[in-house]
């Protein structure tokens, strides 16, 4: 029901933008919020989208979060990436509400994540 894309190789310093589109109960997404999972490490916030956006300091300043409510979708424009954002990135919603949240256990639907890896 959230189906990410646009991940790839890239070299450091360049941009991706991460799409986010969801289906069935997913179509009214509330707050959506972006994840990351780099190989050996937790899962980790990167920013959401509800009333207004949030990002965690390793986002702020390089990536961006918007949606487009018509279309369903939710986009994640990634620049700067440096080796270190190098992991696989999970879009997540909330059944109900608009407060973004930082905890991974807040989110009730997850996609199936998106593969970001950038070279140095």
């Amino acid at each position: 029901q959230l189906v990410e894309s646009g991940g790839g190789l890239v070299q450091a310093g360049a941009s991706l933008r991460l799409s986010c589109i969801g289906s069935g109960r997913t179509s009214n997404m509330r707050a959506i919020g972006w994840f990351r999972q780099a190989p050996g490490k937790e899962r980790e916030f990167v920013g959401g989208i509800g009333v207004g956006t949030s990002y965690a300091d390793s986002a702020k300043g390089r990536f961006t979060i918007s949606r487009d409510n018509s279309e369903n979708m939710v986009y994640l424009q990634m620049n700067s990436l440096k080796p270190e954002d190098t992991a696989v990135y999970y879009c997540a919603a909330r059944r109900s509400g608009f407060r973004i949240s930082r905890s991974e256990g807040d989110y009730e639907y997850w996609g199936q994540g998106t593969q970001v890896t950038v070279s140095s």
